[in-house]
């Protein structure tokens, strides 16, 4: 069976087969213009380092302005994103903490000065602008657990971060679970969240 380790800068369309396996081993980042496509029942798998830190930081799911992820599972074939450990190991703990997470930045309004920020932790990432109606994806019958580790500094990252998201984007029938910061986490932005719930961060 083939592994992909995914990592990086992801600047062509890509498509993750529900039959393979995945391991986030780093940051990765779809670029402008580029679509990441996940089928559904796909698992994607973050690496666990026992020392992630800002020299090391834990792989989480970019998705910068302008590119897109279409994730669209279904409530029996859910797309699931996870940490490689079982619940049965040694470095599993309380399960939380355990890779980043996901983080959708769109081109929609926020509310800060300029109109533009960027995301904590991560370096010329920028999001916000002037466009309510971007579209950064799906996100459907999405599911997020052990997240939460630090990608900087004394930054965990939430399980779902949409910043400056616009509501040409659906996120609906999303679960975060075990996260070590929030569950879901706005930064402005437009987009509507429809079925989402979060257990146990």
């Amino acid at each position: 069976e083939e592994v992909t380790l995914l990592g990086g800068n992801l600047t062509e369309d890509t498509y993750l087969a529900a039959t393979g396996t995945y391991y986030l081993n780093q940051q990765l980042f779809v670029k402008d213009g580029a679509t990441l496509t996940i089928e559904a029942g796909a698992t994607i798998y973050g690496r666990y380092d026992a020392n992630y830190s800002a020299d090391n930081p834990a792989p989480c799911l970019v998705v910068e302005q302008g590119g897109k992820i279409m994730a669209e599972g279904t409530a029996s074939a859910p797309i699931t994103f996870k940490s490689e450990l079982e619940s049965t190991d040694a470095n599993y703990g309380n399960g939380r903490g355990l890779w980043g997470g996901l983080i959708i930045n769109g081109y929609a309004p926020i509310a800060n000065e300029g109109g533009t920020a960027n995301v904590e932790g991560l370096t010329g990432v920028p999001y916000g602008g002037t466009d309510p109606d971007d579209n950064s994806g799906v996100l459907r019958y999405v599911r997020v657990w052990n997240g939460g580790s630090s990608i900087a500094p004394d930054n965990e990252i939430n399980g779902i971060t949409l910043a400056g998201v616009g509501r040409g984007t659906i996120v609906e029938y999303c679960e975060v679970g075990l996260n070590l910061d929030d569950g879901f986490e706005m930064f402005g932005g437009t987009v509507d969240l429809k079925h989402c719930v979060v257990f146990a961060v």
